[in-house]
């Protein structure tokens, strides 16, 4: 009985873990082109909703936007792969150097706590 118990216990586990992996967070940067909108970059972020959120709350930007804007960063969540649009802003050239900075820097710490 033990075994078995080990056993169930395990696929719960392994069911949790898939579960987890199941929803990913990104964030995409989306310009305006002659074509039309196009995303251009993407950044994996990881599963850890709390992590994500926090990433994306330290860049710079306008959570003002608007059609006139030519550059936006979304934060993005995929659920059993489907995308969905979490939240939105809209920055300039510089902020993206910035916000490139920020990502990067932030990334570092997730895989190098982990």
């Amino acid at each position: 009985m033990k075994c078995a118990g080990t056993k169930s216990k395990r696929f719960v586990s392994a069911l949790s873990s898939l579960a987890e992996m199941d929803t990913t967070f990104y964030i995409e940067l989306t310009l305006k082109t002659v074509n039309g909108v196009e995303c251009v970059a993407r950044f994996f972020i990881g599963n850890d909703r709390e992590k994500a959120i926090d990433v994306f709350r330290k860049l710079r930007g306008s959570n003002d936007v608007n059609e006139k804007d030519v550059m936006y960063m979304s934060f993005m969540e995929t659920k059993n792969g489907l995308p969905l649009n979490v939240d939105m802003m809209s920055c300039t050239l510089d902020q993206l150097g910035e916000n490139s900075k920020i990502i990067t820097k932030e990334l570092f710490k997730i895989h190098a706590l982990s």
